[in-house]
């Protein structure tokens, strides 16, 4: 394993936010739906193998394979470039401004909604054989999943709102720190292992990610779950976004950004303070 110390891994997160910012709009959207839609996938995989299983913790040691599959192809998440992009702003790389970044997240935000609804068009698809047979007990936990995550979180008003949000940042420090994680070496073995566990955790703990929830809940709408685009937007996917970015930037890029980019000058020891020491 090459490892690379935090100082340049720091540095490399700036640079990729620069680079995020001046990709042109095609490779943003054609990377953002790829990624939208291989996330969609593995949740997909894992929400099957829940059924089929009954066992929570199997399906959330399987559900990283899709983040790492995007990862190594450099596909973007709207989680990912809410803890990277703002870096090349706050530390003033030329051109990169609060439009650009406003830019680079709407593409992608588009972009990973394209991909994570073709997905859940597909598996509805499949499981319906068209949309002439029922989906079984898979549609039915879809749908359950859904409804307790949208009217579950409404039935305790702004507590609830709240939830969700805060919800939403435990996710986006767990993933973040497994795209970090991922920096740390040069070997994709070594990669591998540090993008596995932190993003297994924010699965195994029901924490919200804006991304797997553009496809999971209109998935969940089309296998019947009773809830409306109103209730998903304002009881999941705006606050998941929100505690996503708070996540994903406070408690991940900026930290690291503060004391290993804009590291701070040594403490001396004064004449005194040797003397005693002597």
């Amino acid at each position: 394993m090459a490892y690379i110390e935090p100082s340049e891994f720091a540095t490399k997160m700036v640079d990729s936010g620069e680079q995020k910012i001046f990709m042109s709009t095609k490779d943003t959207l054609v990377r953002a739906f790829m990624a939208g839609a291989i996330l969609g996938l593995a949740a997909f995989f894992a929400i099957t193998v829940i059924v089929k299983t009954g066992n929570p913790l199997v399906g959330a040691l399987l559900f990283p394979v899709g983040f790492i599959m995007l990862y190594l192809m450099k596909f973007d998440l709207l989680t990912g470039v809410f803890t990277l992009v703002p870096l090349a702003v706050i530390d003033k790389r030329p051109g990169c401004t609060i439009d650009q970044l406003l830019r680079n997240w709407g593409l992608v935000f588009v972009g990973n909604f394209a991909g994570a609804l073709t997905v859940a068009f597909f598996a509805s698809y499949i499981l319906t054989y068209g949309y002439n047979t029922d989906g079984g007990a898979l549609a039915a936990k879809v749908s359950s999943i859904g409804e307790s995550r949208t009217l579950g979180y409404q039935e305790h008003g702004l507590a609830g709102w709240i939830t969700i949000f805060f919800r939403g940042m435990l996710c986006n420090w767990m993933v973040s720190m497994g795209v970090v994680g991922a920096l740390i070496s040069t070997s994709a073995t070594s990669k591998m292992m540090a993008m596995w566990m932190p993003v297994m955790l924010f699965f195994f703990m029901g924490f919200e990610h804006s991304i797997v929830n553009m496809f999971l809940f209109p998935f969940s709408m089309i296998m019947g779950g009773d809830f409306t685009v109103v209730d998903y937007l304002v009881w999941n996917e705006i606050p998941t976004a929100l505690g996503n970015l708070a996540g994903g930037f406070l408690l991940v890029g900026l930290p690291l950004y503060l004391t290993h980019v804009k590291t701070s000058p040594e403490r001396k020891l004064n004449e005194a303070a040797k003397s005693r020491l002597a």
